[in-house]
């Protein structure tokens, strides 16, 4: 029997992203390592899968010592390719998102690509994380975020993970500052103010381009914003079970009836 681990890698920044290189050279020392990521950009995808079009899988020479396959479809897609179509109906033992280039804190967890694709593998039972540096920059420094997965891999390796959880973890641009440490948050009450620019193309028809400013009234000091701003990287445990619990007492006070 063969006990290596089986990692799963993908993204939504595309497979030549450099966050997902940084990703994988990090855990191929944990185990055999498959990679399927989008064959290009994906952010803001969220959990979209496709059904109204084809999917290809082509195989990618990406880095020696893993295997790769770029996908014409969504990071949902890519995960769901992954199990149901390479690996046959295996699921793999751990699932990584990411580095995504840029925030998954607070409400851009919703239509966060790299996010979605860790909850659809806590979907699947597979332990998954989704990582992000909270850096746009394609010559963004990951020296920082390779520290972090490990030791949060560590962890995830050691103890595993909750059923139908998976964990959102962000870390702070690297300014030349040691991180402050980790903290285990919860998500922040924050929402986007959007705003939709109106412009012109080379025809005078108008057309629109989305915009807007995020807006955090959350003054917690446990929330993902609060750590992330104070230099901590922050680690926030997410489900996919989008019931709203506490108000079920509420809703069964109700007169409910028909007719």
């Amino acid at each position: 029997m063969n006990d290596t681990p089986l990692i799963l890698v993908t993204n939504d920044d595309g497979i030549h992203a450099p966050g997902i290189r940084a990703l994988i050279e990090e855990v191929m020392p944990l185990g055999r390592v498959l990679v399927v990521a989008p064959d290009k950009p994906q952010s803001a995808m969220g959990h979209a899968i496709t059904i109204h079009s084809f999917l290809r899988l082509n195989a990618v020479d990406l880095i020696d010592g893993a295997e790769a396959w770029s996908c014409s479809g969504t990071p949902v897609d890519c995960v769901k390719l992954a199990i149901y179509k390479l690996l046959g109906g295996r699921r793999p033992d751990f699932l990584v998102s990411g580095i995504n280039h840029g925030s998954n804190i607070s409400i851009n967890v919703l239509y966060s690509g790299t996010m979605s694709a860790a909850v659809e593998g806590a979907m699947e039972a597979v332990p998954s994380v989704g990582f992000s540096l909270m850096d746009h920059g394609i010559e963004a420094d990951f020296s920082q975020a390779r520290t972090v997965v490990r030791s949060v891999m560590r962890n995830v390796l050691t103890h595993g993970l909750a059923a139908g959880t998976c964990l959102n973890v962000n870390i702070p641009k690297n300014r030349g500052e040691e991180l402050k440490g980790m903290r285990i948050c919860r998500q922040a009450r924050a929402n986007w103010e959007d705003e939709f620019e109106t412009r012109l193309d080379p025809t005078n028809k108008e057309y629109y381009w989305l915009r807007g400013e995020f807006k955090n009234e959350d003054h917690g000091e446990d929330t993902d914003a609060w750590a992330v701003a104070h230099g901590f990287v922050s680690i926030v445990p997410t489900q996919y079970d989008m019931t709203a619990h506490h108000a079920i007492a509420e809703l069964n006070t109700w007169k409910h009836e028909l007719g």
